[in-house]
C-alpha cells in the first residue's frame, strides 16, 4: 500500500510548491493516507496538550461525569458512547476509548449544532490556552492542506477554502485505556472499529503502539500505519472523496484493541477533524454525485456512529 512521508517544507517557502503537491496527490490517489513533515506546529505544543488532556483522562469517573456530552457535544464522551464501526450501517460493538472533544465556537456560526462554546475542566486550568493555541493551529494546516490539494488539481487554489470561511470542526482527544484497566475486547470490538472518516481533511498527532492504527489497502488487507513521532498522518474524508469525484480514496482504518503482549499500553491521540461551511453546497468536480449540504452530510454520519 504504502503510506508516504512528504516533507512541505518546500511548499511553505515557496521552493517546491508543484512538487509537494504531486506527491500529496499521488499519496491520496494510492493510499488516501501519508505522513507530513515541515508542517511548523511545534512539538512541545503536541506534547503539552497530550499531557494536560492526561491529567483530565486520570481524574475519577464522578469528576469526568460532570463534562460528559454525547456525540456533536463539547466535553468528555465516555466510554460506551461511540461505535465508530457503525457508521456505515451496520452493527459493531462500542469502541474502547473516550474522548474530550473540542471545536468550533464561532458566535457567528450559522448552525447551533456545529458552534458550541468549548468546555474546560477546572481541574486542569492550563488546558484552555493550550488547547486554544492548537485548534487555531490545526485550522490554520488544514487550510493550508486544502490549498495543496487544489493545487494538485490544477484548480484555483480557492477551490476548496472558498467554502471553509466559517467552518465546522472538532478535535477529539482520545484515549485509549490499557487492557488491564477496559479488559479483553468483545469479538469486533476495536478501541475504534473500521470506518472512513466524514469530512474533508484529518489531521492526526498519535502515538505508536501494538493496539494502534491499521489502514486497509485497495486489496483488502489490513497494514499497521508507518510512525514517526515527528509527522503528522493525514488522510481525507468521505466528503472530501465526492467532491474530488473518487480521485482521491477516502480510506477504511481502525485503531486496534489492546493487546495481551502489551498490558500496559495507554496511549493518546489527538485528531482534528475539518469540514465545512454548514451550509456549503458541495458539487463533485465531475457531477458524479449530486449536490450535499455540508452540514446534513456530517450530521448524518455522526448520527450513525453514536449509541443511544
Amino acid at each position: 500500500m504504502g503510506v508516504p512521508l512528504v516533507d512541505l517544507t518546500g511548499w511553505f517557502d515557496g521552493t517546491g510548491r508543484a512538487e509537494v503537491a504531486a506527491r500529496v496527490d499521488a499519496a491520496l490517489r494510492e493510499s488516501g493516507f501519508l505522513l507530513i513533515t515541515g508542517h511548523g506546529v511545534p512539538d512541545e505544543l503536541r506534547e503539552r496538550t497530550r499531557e494536560l488532556t492526561r491529567r483530565f483522562f486520570a481524574l475519577p469517573a464522578q469528576d469526568k461525569q460532570r463534562y460528559a456530552v454525547r456525540t456533536g457535544g463539547r466535553g468528555w464522551l465516555p466510554p460506551d458512547e461511540q461505535a465508530t464501526g457503525r457508521a456505515d450501517g451496520g452493527m459493531a460493538p462500542p469502541d474502547l476509548k473516550e474522548t474530550l472533544t473540542f471545536g468550533s465556537d464561532d458566535t457567528e456560526g450559522e448552525d447551533p449544532f456545529f458552534f458550541r462554546p468549548n468546555v474546560f475542566p477546572s481541574e486542569v486550568p492550563e488546558l484552555e490556552p493550550v488547547v486554544t493555541d492548537y485548534l487555531r493551529r490545526m485550522r490554520t494546516l488544514a487550510d493550508e492542506l486544502l490549498t495543496i490539494f487544489a493545487v494538485a488539481l490544477g484548480e484555483q487554489e480557492d477551490l476548496f477554502t472558498r467554502h471553509t470561511r466559517t467552518p465546522s470542526y472538532n478535535m477529539n482527544v482520545n484515549h485509549y485505556p490499557p487492557l488491564r484497566q477496559v479488559g479483553p475486547a468483545q469479538p469486533g470490538q476495536f478501541r475504534i472499529g473500521e470506518h472512513t472518516d466524514f469530512g474533508t481533511v484529518t489531521i492526526l498527532d498519535r502515538q505508536h503502539g501494538v493496539g494502534g492504527l491499521q489502514v486497509r489497502g485497495a486489496d483488502g488487507r489490513w497494514e499497521d500505519a508507518p510512525f514517526d513521532p515527528a509527522a503528522f498522518t493525514i488522510n481525507i474524508g468521505d466528503l472530501m472523496a465526492r467532491w474530488v469525484s473518487d480521485r482521491w480514496r477516502s480510506t477504511p482504518h481502525r485503531v486496534l484493541p489492546p493487546d495481551a503482549s502489551a498490558p500496559d499500553e495507554d496511549l493518546v491521540s489527538l485528531i482534528f477533524f475539518y469540514n465545512t461551511d454548514p451550509g456549503a453546497r458541495i458539487v463533485s468536480l465531475d457531477g458524479r454525485y449530486p449536490e450535499v449540504g455540508g452540514g446534513e452530510y456530517l450530521k448524518a454520519k455522526l448520527a450513525a456512529i453514536s449509541i443511544g
